[in-house]
């Protein structure tokens, strides 16, 4: 199934755990805020992308279903 990655800027402070645990996906810029590198990532990336979101300690990443 399809999916996209989505942000919530205003609860991201930075802390860059998503970078750490899939660091082909995100980037934190030093004293920045996440920038998804790809919002919809391939099918076999998905367990490290949510691995990354479940680690975010600021929960303000997200996984949503993408439209057909």
């Amino acid at each position: 199934m399809s999916y996209r990655v989505e942000v919530d800027l205003d609860l991201c402070q930075g802390h860059a755990m998503c970078e750490l645990e899939a660091p082909d996906h995100f980037r934190v810029p030093k004293r920045g805020k996440v920038e998804i590198v790809d919002a919809e990532p391939p099918p076999e990336a998905r367990a490290e992308v949510e691995r990354a979101v479940r680690m975010c300690p600021t929960q303000a990443l997200s996984i949503k279903a993408k439209e057909s």
